[in-house]
């Protein structure tokens, strides 16, 4: 259990008062993690309460195992699976839905999954370790083009034409197959720095985004995300960039504003479309004792939206 120990939990304590947990409900943790969020919605619920968490982690799934409470269920899917995880657990309607989304700090500080430039370790990056390419492979066939694309659309990266050229040069001499060769080729590409930012973190994000097609899955979820919801459950997201959490309020805000007819349309207002969402509060972000005990949660963002009984 050293992991769990390690792993400080972002908003743990807003995320589940998000919620807004029933005692007898049925929750939904889709990013397990290390537990943080699930450990504390299952010291809330009462006994006739559901918790179903899901990882595509297996370092989580193998931590999650050791939670023996009958009320907890883990899957070891991505949550764009969440529909048909619940179906075969013949769960209709949950009244809770947690996607903390991104990457968690026990992935980040082992040097053998490779996500960070930090240790000098394999090119991996999979979230899910049981099936994909690795980086390193991706890296050793992606036409030069694709890869800047990728540092570019990922990383929001101005200088992917440069690091894509030097990755692709570099390969034709040796393969890139290490966390530090990547890194090194990354800084020397790298013209300017950013004040504070290593040359190499928006490179190894995009990287890891575009393989693990995080941007995709979320895209996945969000609408099984409202058809699962009972009226008056609730969505919670936790985001680490600008790219996720983008993709997460233009979804709440276009249910909550479903009205796209044109502005001087003769109709009634009974009909024009009712929201499916209602926003909760405004956007939120870590405190500042927060950040200064965990720096890494600087950049987090929580956004909640509650369903409405409108189809």
């Amino acid at each position: 259990m050293k992991d769990v120990a390690q792993h400080v939990t972002v908003l743990l304590a807003e995320a589940v008062d998000a919620l807004n947990i029933q005692p007898g409900g049925i929750y939904v943790d889709g990013t397990y993690g290390r537990g943080g969020h699930s450990r504390l919605i299952l010291e809330r619920l009462g006994k006739d309460g559901r918790l179903i968490a899901l990882d595509r982690d297996l370092a989580a799934i193998e931590t999650a195992r050791a939670i023996t409470d009958p009320r907890f269920c883990i899957c070891h899917r991505s949550f764009a699976g969440l529909r048909q995880a619940l179906q075969e657990l013949s769960i209709a309607k949950v009244d809770g839905i947690l996607l903390d989304l991104g990457i968690s700090s026990p992935q980040i500080d082992e040097a053998e999954r490779g996500f960070s430039f930090r240790f000098d370790g394999p090119l991996d990056m999979r979230m899910d370790t049981s099936k994909g390419q690795t980086a390193a492979e991706w890296l050793a066939q992606v036409s030069e083009d694709e890869l800047r694309e990728v540092i570019k659309s990922y990383g929001e990266e101005r200088f992917a034409k440069q690091i894509a050229r030097a990755v692709v040069a570099a390969r034709a001499g040796e393969p890139v197959v290490t966390t530090r060769q990547l890194a090194e080729l990354v800084a020397k590409a790298v013209p300017r720095r950013e004040p504070g930012q290593d040359p190499a973190t928006r490179t190894f994000q995009a990287i890891r985004i575009f393989l693990n097609q995080e941007l995709e899955e979320l895209s996945l979820v969000l609408p099984q995300c409202l058809d699962l919801l009972a009226p008056g459950g609730r969505l919670v997201t936790i985001g680490f960039h600008s790219l996720e959490d983008r993709i997460v309020k233009r979804f709440m805000q276009g249910e909550v504003n479903r009205d796209t007819l044109p502005s001087r349309l003769p109709v009634r207002a009974d009909q024009l479309p009712q929201p499916r969402m209602r926003l909760i509060g405004k956007a939120l972000r870590p405190s500042a004792a927060e950040v200064a005990a965990n720096p890494r949660c600087r950049s987090a963002v929580m956004r909640v939206a509650e369903r409405t009984g409108v189809a």
